[in-house]
């Protein structure tokens, strides 16, 4: 199998049948051995109907339905799980990816030059107050807390080599995030391709303001788990330390006060509680260290790490 296109959709059921036959041109004139798999993320009109005749008509299209609406990092998650191509492209399902990106995308892949090519649609047809500033504002955040320079990690037109599929897990908004993703399971070969933006042919987009404050949320968390994941006593022990010290560092401060001037009175100073407020804090990072280091030596994927290849074994 050379090619497996992922398509997340939610209540696509009109462009559809228009975007699998453009797909299927360009694929046929490539001459690949391809496979496309839709994911119905619990629509609510025909689109599983639909998705059940194109498979009929062509076997190479194939579906899996969810039973309620599960966000598009699932629908991906899924996708990635089934698809058996050397190279994998996702894209919308609502025309404004162009299917005749995907021969170059796909050569950027099997070059192998490129772990993961993330398209960028440079010229867009958004509202620019609901979806130009705000992309922008994100994609300079992620640009500055991931050190990957892309310009648009939001776009839904990309491409993988299979291994990238393989080795990463999107759940939560992380679908935002994938080139980070890849970037911490060691995938270090992340290029970028100025990509064609339609205008929506039909019906009207899925997503509101909360994917703002959620893909800030989840861009936190890959920063954390990426780093510290396997060992977070490194980050809460360190912290926990420094906050306990500053407290017992004021402490012995008020204690020798007291010691030369008896008439000091410690409990009247916000020092006191400062430093008591200060040491509880440390005391409890700390611990929340040592818990997390039980959790992750007792997780069963403590010792999954990537093995880029193998000789003599």
């Amino acid at each position: 199998m050379n090619l497996s296109i992922i398509i997340p959709l939610k209540d696509e059921a009109e462009s559809l049948p228009e975007l699998c036959a453009w797909i299927e041109r360009v694929v046929h004139r490539e001459q690949l051995a391809y496979e496309i798999i839709l994911i119905d993320d619990g629509s609510t009109d025909t689109s599983w109907e639909i998705i059940s005749g194109l498979h009929a008509s062509n076997p190479r299209i194939k579906g899996i339905r969810f039973q309620r609406n599960y966000g598009k990092s699932a629908a991906l998650n899924e996708g990635f799980k089934a698809a058996s191509g050397d190279v994998v492209i996702t894209m919308d399902a609502d025309l404004q990816d162009s299917p005749d990106e995907i021969p170059d995308l796909y050569k950027m892949i099997q070059s192998r030059q490129y772990d993961l090519v993330s398209g960028w649609k440079k010229k867009r047809y958004d509202h620019t107050l609901t979806k130009n500033i705000p992309s922008k504002f994100f994609n300079a955040a992620t640009r500055s807390m991931s050190g990957i320079r892309l310009h648009d990690f939001n776009c839904g037109l990309k491409a993988y080599s299979k291994k990238v599929v393989k080795s990463i897990e999107v759940y939560g908004e992380m679908h935002r995030y994938i080139p980070v993703l890849a970037k911490w399971a060691g995938f270090r070969n992340i290029g970028e391709k100025v990509v064609e933006h339609r205008k929506r042919k039909y019906g009207t987009t899925k997503f509101g303001w909360s994917r703002f404050i959620n893909g800030f949320l989840d861009l936190a968390t890959i920063m954390f788990m990426g780093k510290f994941g396997k060992r977070p006593m490194h980050f809460f022990g360190l912290w926990g330390t420094l906050f306990f010290l500053a407290g017992l560092f004021i402490s012995i401060y008020l204690v020798i006060s007291k010691i030369c001037n008896p008439e000091y009175a410690i409990t009247n100073r916000p020092a006191f509680y400062i430093a008591l407020t200060v040491m509880l804090i440390g005391s409890q990072l700390f611990l929340a260290g040592f818990t997390g280091e039980l959790i992750a030596r007792n997780a069963t994927e403590r010792n999954n790490y990537l093995i880029e290849e193998k000789t003599g074994l």
